[in-house]
C-alpha cells in the first residue's frame, strides 16, 4: 500500500516566489522520501547578439528556434552552470573534431556546488561545442553534437 503525498500549497507557492525572483527555470525540494519539484517555461530572447564569444550560444538558439534541437544533440539533463575542463587552465576534454567513445566525459555541469560529470551517449566525432565555459545552462538545452 502507498502512502498518499500531501500536497503543501503554501510549501509550492514560496518555491514558486522563489524561481520569480531569481529567474531560475526549475527549482526541486527534497526532504525525507518527499519530492517536490517546480519548473517554469523559460521565456526565449526577442533579439539576439551575435559576438566572437557568444557564437556558440547563439548557434544553439538560432538551431533551437530553427525547430528545435539540432540533431545528435546531446543536452543538458539539469540547470546549472557548464564547464568544458575540469578546472581552470586546464585542457577541455573535447574539442571540435575529437572522436568520443560512448560513456567518455564531455563537459561538467555545476548544480548546487555539485560538479555532475555528462558522459557521451553514444561514440563519434564532436561536431560542434554549442556553449561557452562558464555559460548558464537550461534543463534539455542542447550542448554539443556527436555525429
Amino acid at each position: 500500500m502507498t502512502a498518499k503525498l500531501a500536497i503543501d500549497p503554501e510549501l509550492i507557492r514560496a518555491l514558486a516566489k522563489l524561481l520569480e525572483e531569481t529567474g531560475l527555470g526549475e527549482i526541486e525540494f527534497a526532504e525525507g522520501d518527499r519530492r517536490i519539484r517546480v519548473a517554469r517555461p523559460v521565456a526565449a530572447a526577442a533579439t539576439t547578439v551575435i559576438t566572437p564569444a557568444a557564437a556558440p550560444a547563439a548557434a544553439a538558439a538560432a538551431a533551437a528556434e530553427a525547430g528545435g534541437v539540432p540533431a545528435n544533440a546531446v543536452t543538458s539533463p539539469m540547470v546549472g552552470t557548464v564547464y568544458l575542463a575540469g578546472e581552470p587552465g586546464a585542457p577541455s576534454f573535447v574539442k571540435v573534431g575529437d572522436r568520443v567513445r560512448e560513456g567518455q566525459t564531455l563537459l561538467i555541469i555545476e548544480a548546487m556546488k555539485v560538479m555532475n560529470p555528462i558522459r557521451a551517449p553514444r561514440a563519434g566525432s564532436v561536431t560542434r561545442i554549442l556553449v561557452t565555459n562558464g555559460a548558464p545552462v537550461e534543463y534539455g538545452e542542447p550542448l554539443l553534437v556527436i555525429e
